[in-house]
């Protein structure tokens, strides 16, 4: 799956989670976008888990630093 795709996919889940249009980059963290807390974290992992039927283990979830390591992660786990 392109990046470009999962971006397109991604805007969509964030924007459900969090009520509004997120701007994203691979940079973007938490930090960046207003109202991400433990809680909005654990509904966008599984939004994002259900949109790209995919299952994030413990480490992988540990290992999602910002958004581009999140598009990272679900290139090599999506189905082609």
């Amino acid at each position: 799956m392109e990046r470009q795709e999962i971006y397109a996919r991604l805007k969509e889940v964030f924007a459900d989670v969090f009520d509004r249009e997120v701007e994203l980059h691979d940079e973007t963290t938490a930090s960046d976008v207003e109202g991400w807390d433990s809680l909005r974290h654990i509904m966008l992992i599984s939004a994002v888990e259900e949109e790209f039927e995919i299952k994030f283990d413990m480490k992988a979830v540990r290992e999602l630093k910002n958004v581009g390591a999140m598009v990272d992660v679900i290139s090599e786990m999506a189905a082609p």
